[in-house]
């Protein structure tokens, strides 16, 4: 184990081994595409991947700040990822769905994700991949 997750406690190592992770998803992202898409903005992406939702539903449903929320879409719009449209019959909300061409970025990125699960697999064990997945998908009762 690394000398400086020695010393942590369990939530302290969980979030220093989420930011490993989540750098090096986004440093490979980095390396394989000509443009960048935030944590935040593929949080969002992961929400309406194959849906159709409401921005309303999105900004309910990640741990993000309306207005930032809200900022991500406008610059997740730009990049062409999503598609914002009126809601029928509804002047106040509006649609989101990925784009084809988001979803072809977000299936690519899950593709690197998993790339770096097989690496980590490697330095540690499918066994304790498996272990370490189904402890983290129990319900913990909090």
């Amino acid at each position: 184990m690394d000398q400086k997750l020695d010393s942590l406690d369990l939530l302290d190592t969980l979030s220093e081994r989420h930011n490993q992770l989540r750098y090096l998803a986004e440093k490979l992202w980095n390396e394989t595409s000509d443009f960048s898409i935030s944590n935040s903005e593929w949080y969002i992406m992961s929400r309406i991947y194959k849906k159709q939702t409401t921005i309303a539903y999105v900004s309910k449903n990640v741990d993000i700040s309306r207005q930032a929320t809200h900022k991500f879409i406008k610059n997740l719009r730009a990049k062409g990822l999503v598609n914002v449209m009126d809601v029928e019959n509804n002047k106040k909300e509006k649609r989101i769905e990925l784009t084809p061409f988001g979803d072809d970025c977000y299936e690519k990125n899950e593709a690197l994700k998993m790339k770096i699960e097989k690496q980590l697999a490697q330095k540690i064990g499918d066994e304790q991949v498996e272990i370490l997945k189904n402890v983290l998908k129990m319900d913990w009762g909090m």
